[in-house]
C-alpha cells in the first residue's frame, strides 16, 4: 500500500520541484521495486486531480487532466505511472482517489493540518475558527475508518476486475465548511462565529464523489456518517486533553 507522499496544496505551490521529486520520482521507484518483485500495489491518489471540475459528483471516467496545484499534478502523474506499469508489465495496481480524510489522531498543531482538527482546537480553546473565503466551499469528507476499509478492499479485490483502474473513496455526502462548523459547535458545546480570511490559492471550490464504481467493484460503502465521525473526532481530542 503506497501511502507515502509530500502532502498539501499550499506547500506544493511554494516547492513544486520537491513535490515532483518525492511524489513522482519516489512513486516511480516504488512501482519499479514492485515490478521486480511482482508485488501488487494499492496507490493513494487524491480528489485534487479533478481540479475545478464543473460536473459533480465527480466520476472516475471524467477528465482529470486539469489539476490546479503542483500537489494535484503529482498525484495525477502517479495515476498515469500506475496505468503505464499495469499496461506494460501487467503489474496489478489499484489507484484510490481519497477525498478529504479526517478522524482521530490528526494533528491540529501540524503546519498543514486538515481543517477539522484545526477547527476543533480553536473551538475548544474558545477562539474563533479561521475560515478561508466565504465558507460555502464544500468537501466530501471521508472518515478514517472508511478509508482504511477501502484500502483493504482494494488489496483483496480480484486483479482481473480492478487492476489498472481508479476509484473514488469518500463519505458520499457534500458538506460546506459553514455547515461543518455548525455540527462541530453542537459537538463541542460552543457557539463561536468564524473569522473569514482570504481564500487559499490552489484550493478547489467544491469536491463531491460518485462512489458507484467503488461500490460495484470493491464493495466499498462508507459506514460512518459525518455527524458520527465528527463526534468521534471531537471525543478523541477531548480525551487527549484530559
Amino acid at each position: 500500500m503506497h501511502l507515502a507522499a509530500r502532502a498539501g496544496v499550499r506547500p506544493s505551490i511554494e516547492a513544486p520541484a520537491l513535490y515532483a521529486d518525492v511524489n513522482v520520482t519516489g512513486t516511480t521507484h516504488i512501482f519499479e521495486a514492485a515490478r521486480k518483485q511482482n508485488i501488487p500495489v494499492v496507490f493513494a491518489s487524491s480528489s485534487s486531480v479533478y481540479g475545478d471540475s464543473a460536473t459533480a459528483p465527480y466520476r472516475e471516467d471524467e477528465a482529470a487532466d486539469f489539476p490546479v496545484s503542483p500537489y494535484a499534478a503529482t498525484k495525477r502523474a502517479g495515476e498515469l505511472l500506475a496505468h503505464t506499469y499495469h499496461h506494460l508489465y501487467g503489474l496489478p495496481i489499484v489507484c484510490l482517489r481519497f477525498f478529504t480524510v479526517y478522524g482521530p489522531r490528526q494533528r491540529p498543531d501540524a503546519a498543514y493540518a486538515a481543517v477539522i482538527p484545526l477547527f476543533i482546537a480553536a473551538l475548544r480553546a474558545g477562539r474563533a475558527p479561521e475560515v478561508h473565503g466565504d465558507g460555502k466551499q464544500s468537501r466530501d469528507f471521508a472518515f478514517i475508518d472508511d478509508v482504511v476499509a477501502a484500502n483493504l478492499l482494494a488489496a483483496e479485490a480480484p486483479a482481473e476486475q480492478c487492476s489498472g483502474r481508479v476509484y473514488n473513496v469518500a463519505g458520499g455526502r457534500e458538506q460546506s465548511l459553514l455547515e461543518m462548523l455548525e455540527i462541530l459547535g453542537r459537538a463541542t458545546g460552543t457557539d463561536i462565529a468564524p473569522v473569514h480570511v482570504a481564500p487559499r490559492v490552489g484550493d478547489v471550490r467544491h469536491s463531491f464523489a460518485d462512489l458507484s464504481a467503488a461500490a460495484a467493484d470493491l464493495g466499498y460503502r462508507p459506514q460512518v456518517s459525518f455527524e458520527d465521525g465528527l463526534a468521534r473526532t471531537v471525543a478523541y481530542f477531548a480525551e487527549q486533553a484530559s
